[in-house]
């Protein structure tokens, strides 16, 4: 997703082009079009050596203004099964995101996320505990190719014994057009924490957009650490709701 691309609403007959946050972790630094309702939703699959856990993820989007926007999401349900606890199902937790970006020019944009993540899961699912986090973000087009990098700190409700409360994580996403409808975006990551495994994961995935306002998405996860490793795959889509509101042009 190119910043220039996205700083500029389709033709009147189109509506404003939508603005994909899947289906990396990285979040973009900008914002969806002021006034349009935008919704993602997928579908995950995780597997590691002693459980696996399925779940549908969701994301409300919705930008003020060019510079303030909001984000809800969550699962709005999980399945999971281990080998020492059984199987639990039902909603996962719901986080919200108060977003705030920084419009450099046509090829770059800062932002920052502040996001708490409320306890609306069983305990069996989530951690039943509220968490904090903000997320700094820079965004860049270096050609064809659009960049996205996050630093981020989580204020954890719920730590294991020995361990700090306080999550570090870093993340950077690639995305490049293979056709006039075709994308690849290739991530990594990482996560650290004293007192806790260190967190790594690698993420591909292919993306089609048959217009400026519909973007299916595919691809696989695999995070090398903490151990065992775990292995995910997942799909989803992105589309508008509704223009609640004319937000102008950008």
């Amino acid at each position: 997703m190119a910043l220039a691309g996205a700083a500029h609403a389709a033709d009147d007959d189109e509506g404003p082009p939508i603005t994909p946050y899947r289906p990396s972790i990285s979040s973009p630094a900008q914002l969806p079009y002021p006034g349009q309702l935008e919704f993602e939703l997928g579908g995950l699959r995780m597997r590691d050596g002693t459980s696996h856990r399925s779940s549908l993820p969701y994301l409300f989007k919705l930008a003020f203004s060019n510079e303030w926007g909001v984000l809800v999401g969550g699962d709005a349900h999980v399945w999971t099964q281990d080998n020492d606890l059984g199987r639990s199902q039902g909603v996962g937790d719901t986080t919200v995101t108060l977003k705030r970006a920084w419009i450099v020019d046509d090829a770059s944009a800062f932002g920052m996320e502040f996001g708490v993540k409320i306890p609306t899961a069983r305990d069996t699912i989530g951690s039943g505990k509220t968490d904090y986090t903000i997320n700094t973000i820079y965004s860049r087009d270096f050609g064809p190719v659009h960049m996205d990098a996050n630093l981020n700190a989580t204020r954890l409700g719920l730590a294991d014994p020995g361990s700090a409360r306080t999550q570090l994580g870093a993340s950077t996403s690639f995305s490049i057009p293979l056709s006039e409808h075709w994308g690849l975006t290739g991530e990594v990551s990482g996560t650290h924490r004293r007192g806790a495994d260190n967190g790594l994961q690698f993420l591909s995935a292919l993306t089609f957009s048959p217009n400026k306002r519909l973007t299916f998405d595919f691809g696989i996860a695999h995070a090398v650490r903490p151990r065992p490793a775990a292995n995910s795959l997942f799909a989803g889509v992105v589309l508008p709701l509704g223009q609640l509101w004319q937000g102008g042009s950008r």
